[in-house]
């Protein structure tokens, strides 16, 4: 393994954990709203396999809100790496962002938003398009 990479678990797992039980509970909560539907009854009594209903139909529809959730949590991540970053002694964009807040670094402050809206920008616009893509069925007109 990597000198570098030992240094990155903690800090990873310390920005990732709390998002990962919220997408988890996210997804159980909708999987089991999803499996009482009547579509998924129907699915079963043709005699499909449990496996199929459960990934073909019910987790397609089950990761809609799912999808959501994860555009927002990765939104707040990026938020929460200033105070990783901190902590961890990273040098990243969001100690780059503070600390040239501190010393009135405009320019850098400038360009370090316009960086961080476009990756929040581009974000949602690739959840959108997930949208399509796992529910063929919503078209953006």
């Amino acid at each position: 393994m990597a000198p570098w990479l030992r240094h990155l678990i903690l800090p990873a797992f310390t920005t990732g954990i709390a998002f990962a039980a919220i997408i988890t509970r996210m997804t159980r909560s909708t999987m089991l709203e999803v499996l009482n539907e009547t579509y998924i009854s129907t699915a079963r009594s043709k005699g499909l396999l449990e496996r199929a209903v459960v990934l073909k139909h019910a987790l397609r529809n089950a990761l809609i809100p799912v999808i959501t959730v994860i555009g927002i949590a990765f939104s707040l991540l990026l938020v929460g790496t200033v105070v990783v970053e901190d902590v961890f002694a990273i040098q990243g964009l969001g100690r780059t962002l503070v600390r040239s807040i501190i010393n009135r670094d405009f320019p850098v402050v400038q360009g370090a938003i316009l960086l961080v809206s476009g990756i929040f920008v581009g974000m949602n616009l690739v959840v959108d398009l997930l949208y399509t893509y796992i529910n063929p069925k919503i078209r953006f007109e």
